[in-house]
């Protein structure tokens, strides 16, 4: 019998495996007979992809987020998977973003006399059908080959908001005019001054409904699982990373023949938005502004004229200033647990921020979302609406735009049925006395 080792996903590290053993995160190689002699490392023949007790998820097994994030992890070489799933170091407030809704507890009306709910909210200037919204993410075709232009059509298709990146794989203008729905596009602030202006010109001419000036990446989080993996943009092949590559042929091919991977947003202006090897923290440390204040986030909206969002506030202070400046909403935002750890959840400190500033500017809660009773204590805690990135990046990366569909429907079955069981006829219903804090 011909030999087989076992290959940990990120370390790269083999060692022989034991026969009939299956270690979670470690997939098996085994040599073929018919190249006895060739290098183990250029030869890859029989591989068996690791399982869960012989199982692979499919997407109509996926019925909550963390079972689209099983998925994703399955379709992902493992430098993509980490980069949407990692946070900055020790990853607490990673963790503590979904774990703090657990410190409320719902507390139902009944006798209600519900026969329908409203789940509609304005936004931005914008009426939506639901909610939740899709948060501005970097990178989405490295994730699957449909990338921005299904998140655009699964956004119109539910009635809500979705946003890009600066450091998106889709055009402004393809955007504008893909779908008919809200959009709105996240700007980061270069240190090219004409780049920012002409970003904003841009939206102006693809006819975007609103911008949101992303404010806490003014240096990169320590992402520790980014640099163990080698993620850059475009991906590396080394050693480690490319026997992840070869057990995911489905991405890998579809990476290498479908359109080329570019950040077309800013390609035109820096060589490393298309044909550098460069790694995400390596951009927002070169190319993105350290000096951005108050004075240059009233400036954008000046030359914007719209409805603007800044992303990235997590003081009482700070909301207020973006009251006293002219923002239309805040995200409360600590960038999904990826740039400071050890920084305070969103849901933690909604209700100090809703408190000193509700009713004077709009407060979507971004970062943890996973269930549809998430997005009801928010709004009950003071929250306008709520968005996430990775809720629906598993999802796209499990399968697309199906993917996303089915998530999204999910999350909408998920926050209508618990509005019903609230005795809520419309989230104008709800609000913090159907909270309660535990001990």
């Amino acid at each position: 019998m011909s030999p087989v080792l076992s290959v940990n996903y990120v370390s790269g590290t083999t060692q022989k495996a034991t026969p009939g053993h299956h270690t979670p995160g470690v997939f098996r190689i085994q040599r073929p007979k018919r190249f006895p002699n060739r290098s183990f490392d250029t030869i890859l023949s029989v591989i068996e992809p690791p399982r869960a007790n012989n199982h692979s998820m499919r997407l109509k097994d996926c019925y909550n987020i963390n079972d689209f994030r099983t998925l994703a992890k399955q379709k992902l070489p493992s430098p993509i998977f980490h980069y949407i799933d990692g946070g900055a170091d020790d990853e607490v407030t990673l963790n503590r973003n979904t774990a703090s809704f657990n410190d409320y507890d719902l507390i139902p009306n009944v006798l209600t006399g519900i026969e329908a709910v409203d789940l509609s909210t304005q936004v931005l200037g914008q009426k939506l059908a639901m909610p939740l919204i899709f948060a501005p993410t970097a990178l989405q075709r490295l994730f699957h080959y449909q990338g921005e232009r299904a998140t655009a059509k699964v956004a119109e298709k539910f009635g809500t908001l979705y946003g890009i990146s600066t450091i998106g794989t889709c055009s402004i203008e393809k955007m504008g005019s893909y779908t008919q729905g809200p959009k709105l596009f996240q700007i980061y602030v270069h240190k090219d001054e004409q780049l920012n202006h002409d970003l904003i010109d841009r939206c102006k001419a693809a006819n975007f409904d609103a911008l949101a000036l992303t404010v806490d990446t003014i240096v990169a989080g320590n992402r520790e699982r980014d640099r163990v993996t080698g993620m850059a943009t475009p991906p590396k092949l080394n050693i480690k990373s490319a026997l992840s590559f070869a057990t995911h042929p489905q991405w890998t091919l579809n990476y290498l023949f479908r359109e080329k991977f570019d950040l077309p947003n800013v390609s035109p202006y820096i060589k490393d938005g298309s044909n550098v090897k460069s790694s995400i923290i390596d951009y927002i440390n070169n190319q993105l502004s350290p000096c951005i204040s108050w004075d240059d986030a009233a400036a954008m909206i000046g030359q914007w004229g719209k409805p603007f969002a800044i992303k990235g506030i997590m003081s009482v202070e700070d909301a207020k200033k973006a009251v006293e400046i002219g923002a239309s909403a805040i995200m409360i935002s600590n960038h999904g647990g990826r740039q400071l750890d050890g920084s305070r959840a969103p849901f933690d400190h909604l209700q100090s921020i809703a408190n000193a500033v509700g009713g004077e500017i709009e407060i979507i809660l971004d970062s943890g979302i996973r269930r549809g009773t998430h997005v009801l204590k928010a709004l009950a805690l003071g929250a306008t609406a709520c968005s996430g990135g990775r809720l629906y990046l598993y999802a796209l990366a499990g399968a697309g735009q199906a993917g996303m569909e089915r998530v999204m429907t999910l999350m909408r079955d998920e926050i209508e049925r618990d509005m019903m069981l609230m005795g809520c006829h419309s989230i104008s219903n709800l609000n913090p006395s159907l909270l309660a804090r535990r001990p």
